[in-house]
């Protein structure tokens, strides 16, 4: 049996800033890709944003020298938004963890 080692963030007060910005925007799932944005959020330690061909948020962490990648949707978006705790999965950048 194989053992994998998640790590995982929670969701901060930077992210949750993040969050509330995304949903006073009050777009759509339908309208986020026409104005697709991957790094219009720049908040250390996090920058990332709308991609259009995933249909989500992606975001980069950074930990120290070390990149990690979560991604989140609309709807998980809201709920955090609205002060709902959260614990994201980071995905390291050369990780067959992507789609």
């Amino acid at each position: 049996m194989r053992t994998v080692n998640r790590r995982q963030i929670r969701a901060d007060d930077i992210l949750r800033k993040i969050w509330q910005d995304i949903v006073s925007q009050e777009k759509t799932d339908e309208q986020w890709p026409k104005i697709e944005s991957d790094d219009r959020y720049q908040e250390s330690p996090y920058i990332g944003g709308y991609n259009a061909i995933e249909q989500e948020f992606w975001f980069s962490f950074y930990e120290g020298q070390k990149e990690y990648w979560f991604g989140f949707s609309l709807s998980i978006a809201c709920r955090i938004a609205n002060g709902d705790e959260c614990w994201l999965d980071l995905i390291e950048p050369d990780s067959e963890g992507l789609r």
